[in-house]
């Protein structure tokens, strides 16, 4: 099995960083695998100290095949940052698994990742692998599956393939056609109540995002998602500091792999599966939203 790169993108926070890849180290195919750090340049003269200490930090990051830190000169954002680094790695490797500096992983996430994506690289309905997923009940208390599909990705340690990726339209420009097709509208939805929202956000500037705009060119193909039942994730990141996650994270709790096994039973055919999807729909829907908005006001206001 060739496995793939790892590519890890970073700002200014070095506590969650620092956890992220002391987890990351306890991996299983960490000394196999190529760790690139992309660490993105301050946004002002008050973040240069932070940005410095994250750097000097990871001068002295080990434990994997090699590590390659590249320090942008200037600021570019997440959403720029993660689409630059990743195009320019996935074209030379073929796919790529991506974190971010407050994701803590388990020992098997590498594993579980490179499996995925060895066994559906030729199936170009998988628009990606999810290492994160929420905390859903499987449909018996058998032998539930390990792995299962959903119509849309998330953006908490996943992984793809180049073509995949290069095919995606960064510039939106389907957008102005989609915005007004209620239908259109009500399919994206399918994947959660947050993406019309959040796409209209984006393309009227309010939001700088790369995901919303991979998620949407994932809805336009009818693309589908692997997420594993027990999350190799867990989303450290919810505090003060944080760019694009705060508030409450109660909604996001996972329910954490703690077997650490290495060897996985995967669907044969990528299909979207309904139990799964009815339970995300719950989870990502208006209902759910507003409670946690409730949540997080809760958490500012008696901080």
């Amino acid at each position: 099995m060739s496995f793939a790169p790892i590519i890890l993108f970073t700002y200014k926070r070095v506590a969650p960083l620092k956890a992220t890849i002391a987890a990351l180290q306890q991996n299983f195919l960490a000394p196999d695998s190529l760790l690139y750090i992309f660490s993105d340049g301050p946004r002002n003269e008050s973040d240069k100290m932070l940005v410095d200490e994250v750097r000097d930090y990871l001068q002295g990051v080990s434990g994997f095949k090699s590590v390659t830190i590249r320090e942008a000169a200037e600021n570019k954002g997440l959403a720029r940052s993660i689409i630059e680094g990743t195009s320019e790695l996935i074209q030379q490797f073929g796919k790529v698994i991506v974190l971010e500096d407050d994701l803590l992983t388990t020992p098997n996430f590498l594993d579980f990742m490179n499996n995925a994506l060895n066994v559906y690289a030729d199936h170009p309905q998988v628009f990606s692998i999810s290492g994160y997923s929420f905390h859903l009940k499987p449909k018996s208390s058998g032998n539930p599956p390990e792995a299962y599909f959903l119509n849309r990705g998330w953006s908490w340690g996943w992984a793809t393939w180049a073509d995949r990726w290069v095919n995606v339209d960064w510039q939106m420009k389907e957008y102005d056609q989609f915005k007004n097709d209620n239908q259109a509208r009500k399919q994206f939805a399918k994947g959660g109540s947050d993406l019309n929202s959040m796409l209209d956000k984006q393309m009227t500037g309010q939001l700088d995002s790369w995901a919303i705009r991979w998620f949407f060119n994932q809805y336009k193909q009818n693309g589908l998602t692997l997420y594993p039942r027990l999350s190799k994730i867990y989303n450290n990141g919810f505090d003060q500091f944080a760019t694009h996650t705060n508030g409450s994270s109660s909604r996001y709790i996972p329910s954490l792999d703690t077997q650490h096994l290495t060897n996985f039973i995967l669907p044969g055919l990528p299909v979207l599966n309904n139990h799964y999807q009815k339970q995300f729909q719950r989870k990502m829907g208006i209902a759910s939203r507003i409670k946690s908005k409730i949540e997080t006001l809760f958490i500012r206001y008696f901080k």
